[in-house]
């Protein structure tokens, strides 16, 4: 399988915005989420931002064979104490997953943005945690730390890319 991927430029953001509808439904199992009259999940609230606010939102389109498995949402981190890249949102299409693009998806946007990194998951969540343990495990040799959000218990993985370079070499 030919695995791609590619940052959306504005004039196709709209390709993020629809997948963004599978992303959603997704999450009915997890949080309390309707359709509107029309079917649609409401809008990502923010989306817009990741083509208007410079250089510190990116919109990442995943390929396999030439078609789109997923996306990615990467935010920069500006003054934070708890990184400076966190995955915002990222989706694999069901035909994809346990094929190895969210894996490679993950470890391509890891090597591209090096420093300090967060990815977080709802609790109740247990497949996308346990994926990211897999995948940030396996990228970091198993050197990242994970704490719970003290108000909705949400877990995070906290790395570095730079410490898991140095692992790699």
């Amino acid at each position: 399988m030919e695995l791609g991927i590619e940052l959306v430029p504005k004039e196709n953001r709209q390709i993020i915005s629809r997948l963004m509808q599978f992303y959603l439904y997704d999450f009915t199992r997890y949080l309390e989420l309707e359709v509107d009259r029309d079917g649609n999940f409401p809008s990502y609230p923010g989306l817009e931002a990741y083509w208007n606010s410079g250089n510190n939102k990116f919109a990442y389109l995943f390929t396999a064979d030439g078609n789109i498995a997923g996306f990615a949402l990467v935010d920069r981190l500006l003054r934070n104490p708890e990184g400076q890249f966190y995955m915002t949102e990222f989706f694999v299409l069901q035909k994809y997953r346990r094929s190895g693009v969210g894996t490679w998806a993950a470890h391509r946007l890891f090597d591209m943005f090096p420093g300090d990194w967060k990815v977080s998951q709802i609790r109740a969540n247990t497949p996308a945690r346990n994926f990211w343990h897999r995948v940030i495990g396996a990228y970091t040799n198993g050197e990242f730390k994970e704490r719970f959000n003290p108000k909705q218990g949400n877990p995070s993985q906290y790395f570095s890319t730079e410490s898991a370079t140095k692992l790699k070499n």
